[in-house]
């Protein structure tokens, strides 16, 4: 009498389903301003004083400006007296609004 064969045993069911890899999330591209127009440039002069935190990466996220267009930005107002820095780093550069002193 002849037994039937089992099939043999599968290691742990590895080989039968390969695992599927996701494709990545893709950020994508920001379009912001590369040139300054009179639109932006008034947004800037009109907004980013009365703004209690001022920096490069705050003009760039709320204005959709370039960072070199921040960047110039930042000191035309700090120039104009505007705005006073708080931290000077060479990486990131903080400034606040003035506050006027009432007594």
């Amino acid at each position: 009498m002849a037994k039937a064969k089992a099939p043999p045993p599968s290691s742990g069911g590895k080989a039968a389903k390969k695992k599927k890899w996701s494709k990545g999330k893709v950020k994508d591209k920001a379009q912001h301003a590369v040139v300054c127009d009179k639109a932006t440039f008034d947004r800037i002069m009109k907004e980013a004083p009365t703004w209690r935190l001022i920096s490069q990466s705050i003009l760039i996220e709320r204005l959709k400006v370039n960072g070199s267009l921040a960047r110039v930005a930042i000191r035309h107002l700090e120039k104009e007296g505007l705005i006073k820095r708080i931290v000077h780093h060479s990486g990131q550069l903080i400034y606040t609004r003035l506050t006027t002193v009432s007594d």
